[in-house]
């Protein structure tokens, strides 16, 4: 009898051990994603939980403290708007890490200011002088999600520099309280994921009406360009970004499946009814019946 019982537990045990167990296809992990791309992963992540036995929870921060927390976690999963450096690469390498980085779409840096202002274009040569300390009359001030964020390390990086002007500059922790912000206030523009005003919730839905999203000429020729999807596609919208999932779980894990599926057929779909650009246009099957009429 105690051996029945003892076999009886050890069953018990590793059964519940093998439901527990993750797969590609089940289990629970965390991912950090970059807080301005959140409203796209947000998407991908409900209709993944709807098809498969997974719970994912998405934990949104700027883009320095998304890669500190990816240094920080072993086998960590995080969602980009950049490519890991090679120094960053290196990081990993010395730990004997080789994360797997799955690109699955390009997202835009967008320019927004309220339906006050009338002016509904801007120069990128600009922005970047206003974000070198040079005195611009056309901007008073950019508002940013965070001094941490993608947005502002991306325009950083085109000005080439790397400290933040004293004046003009304000920044906030989300991209919902920027576009708020910019929407109650004249003379500011706004610096957002573009996704935020393709897709905005219902709660910030009467906010971004407020807003115009900004006509951007780029560095080279003469035109003025929206970030819209098919301007992004012809790569005429100047503030164009590749997204990523880098993946260090090191097994083939949720992870693993999860990247998959948001750079499969489903995944991409969902990309590009977002407005935003997949990495692969998804296939589309057309079926031609005949009538009577024209069929010979």
């Amino acid at each position: 009898m105690l051996l029945f019982l003892l076999l009886l537990v050890f069953s018990c045990t590793e059964k519940k051990g093998d439901k527990d167990e993750e797969t590609i296809l089940k289990g629970t992990i965390s991912i950090y994603v970059d807080e301005t791309l959140k409203p796209i992963i947000d998407d991908q992540v409900a209709v993944f939980e709807s098809k498969y036995d997974a719970k994912i929870t998405l934990l949104s921060k700027s883009e320095s403290e998304t890669i500190n927390s990816l240094f920080n976690d072993k086998g960590g999963i995080a969602i980009l708007s950049r490519n890991l450096t090679d120094q960053e690469l290196n990081v990993f390498k010395q730990r004997k890490i080789t994360p797997k980085i799955t690109p699955f779409a390009t997202d835009a840096i967008a320019f927004v200011s309220n339906k006050r202002n009338n002016d509904t274009l801007v120069a990128l040569k600009e922005v970047i002088d206003f974000m070198q300390g040079k005195d611009v009359p056309s901007i008073k001030g950019l508002v940013f999600d965070n001094l941490n964020s993608s947005t502002l390390r991306y325009l950083n990086d085109l000005a080439g520099i790397t400290a933040v002007r004293d004046n003009g500059i304000f920044s906030f922790k989300t991209n919902e309280e920027v576009i708020k912000h910019v929407s109650q206030n004249d003379g500011l523009i706004g610096v957002v994921g573009v996704n935020w005003l393709s897709q905005p919730s219902p709660v910030m839905q009467k906010f971004v009406t407020e807003l115009n999203v900004l006509h951007v000429k780029g560095l080279k020729g003469d035109s003025y360009y929206l970030p819209s999807q098919n301007d992004i596609a012809e790569k005429n919208y100047p503030l164009a970004r590749d997204l990523y999932i880098v993946n260090c779980q090191g097994f083939q894990g949720l992870g693993m499946g999860f990247a998959s599926f948001v750079a499969g057929d489903v995944g991409q779909r969902i990309i590009l009814k977002s407005g935003l650009l997949p990495i692969r246009i998804p296939g589309r099957k057309f079926i031609i019946s005949g009538t009577k009429n024209n069929q010979k």
